[in-house]
This record gives C-alpha cells, structure tokens and sequence, in this order.
C-alpha cells in the first residue's frame, strides 16, 4: 500500500460545477470520436472504446449522450481529424507540467498552451523534458460511499487482476495498474459491480514540489485555469502539492 498518489477529495468531485461538467462532456466526446475511428463502434470489439465509456460513465454522463456520440463518432469517421499532442513545460519554481491535447489545428493548440505557460511566468519545453519525473498508470478511484463490497475483498479482486497497488483513503480505495493491464482490472470492477468515481490512465508524479510563495502559488494557479478553459486540453498533470483548499 502506498499513498504516492494525490487525487481530489471524491466530495469536490461530486460538487463539480455545470461549467465544468460541460467541459468534462466535451473531452470525453472526442475521446469517443477517436476511439471509434480507430477501432470501430462496437465496445465488445473496442478495448480503448469501452475504457472511454467507462469514464464517461465515472463522470456521470447519460447512457443516451453516449450512445449519440458514438452514433455521431461513427457516421462522420472520415471527418474525423483530431490529433493527440503532448505539451511538456515548466511553471514557477521548477514545477513539472505535462498537457495532453486532442486538436484539429496543431498551430492552435501550440500557441494557446505557450500563451498560458507565458501568463503564468512558466515556459514550454521540449519533449521528454519533465515526463521523466512522472510514471504513467491506470488510475481507479471507488467512492466508499458507493461501494458494498468489503475492502480485503476489493483488494484481493484488484490484485488477482493485475492491479499493482491497492491503498485505502479517507473516503475512497485507490487502484493503480500498469496501463496495459488497466481495461483488464477495469472490467473486472466492473463485472462483480464496482461503481467507479474515477477511471483512466493518467501520470503521477515520482514526487511533489511545494510552493510557498504566494506569487508562485498565483503563477501557477493562472496556468492551470487557463489550460482547463482550453476545449482542446484533454487532461493536465503537474507535481505541485496542492494546498487542500486548492484542489477541485
């Protein structure tokens, strides 16, 4: 057990505003879109396709607008253009961030990440330069609240799926796997009923960076907003320490 991983209280996450439940809609809608012009609309066939809708669903978004958007995903494949990008910088104090981008306009996306770098005194950097300090893992959150099952026996479920680490916090179980072992520990969450808060391959960090400067903390808060108001940032990662008060 390991408590190396910082996620948000599962109660700021329920809490999430109409804005930025939009914004989690639109990120998931084209990850659909991608994911069906890659390997089709069927889930059954769709390994990367059911991963996606499993976190659709972990955020709370209808069946029907899943459906829709894979429908839609599978009509229009041949206009479908995004492009994954990764962005690599640093923000004040030799902070680490990492941004993943699904863009149909490279340019667009290079200029406004730079822009939210510059207005924050951060830089962008080349590729490789911070993605080091980070390890890439299948990430599952379960809200106890939600779930019924006994935590030895969640565990022992996860493990003999191939999770490689199982921790318990305050309110939720954390799960983290290799990401190719990820779908398989997912579906058997998902199989014996587990309802997850959170479910997706994501980085963390190998350690944290505090920032006690005020300045810095003001920094590095504009960067993040600025990114999270990007429609064509798909997810952000950094090795601040967030302050409790801080974290959404």
């Amino acid at each position: 057990m390991s408590g190396h991983s910082k996620f948000a209280n599962i109660k700021h996450k329920k809490e999430k505003n109409d804005a930025a439940k939009g914004k989690i809609f639109t990120i998931i809608g084209r990850e659909l879109a991608v994911a069906v012009k890659e390997g089709g609309a069927d889930p059954a066939n769709n390994s990367r396709l059911r991963d996606v809708i499993a976190k659709a669903k972990a955020n709370n978004m209808p069946n029907d607008t899943i459906d829709r958007g894979i429908k839609k995903a599978a009509g229009d494949a041949n206009s479908v253009n995004y492009e994954t990008v990764t962005y690599e910088g640093y923000g004040p104090n030799g902070t680490a961030i990492i941004v993943d981008a699904l863009t149909d306009n490279k340019n667009r996306t290079a200029a406004n990440v730079r822009n939210a770098f510059t207005k924050g005194s951060g830089n962008v950097g080349t590729q490789g330069c911070v993605s080091y300090m980070f390890d890439k893992k299948g990430q599952i959150v379960i809200d106890k609240e939600e779930c019924d099952m006994d935590s030895d026996e969640l565990m022992m479920l996860t493990l003999d799926s191939g999770a490689e680490d199982f921790s318990e916090e305050e309110d939720s179980y954390e799960v983290l796997t290799a990401p190719e072992d990820f779908s398989a520990v997912r579906e058997a969450l998902e199989n014996a009923g587990v309802s997850m808060a959170e479910a997706e391959i994501t980085m963390i960090p190998q350690n944290y960076v505090e920032l006690t400067d005020e300045d810095d903390i003001k920094k590095i808060t504009r960067i993040l907003d600025l990114l999270d108001e990007d429609d064509d940032v798909q997810a952000v990662y950094h090795n601040w320490d967030m302050p409790d008060e801080e974290e959404e």
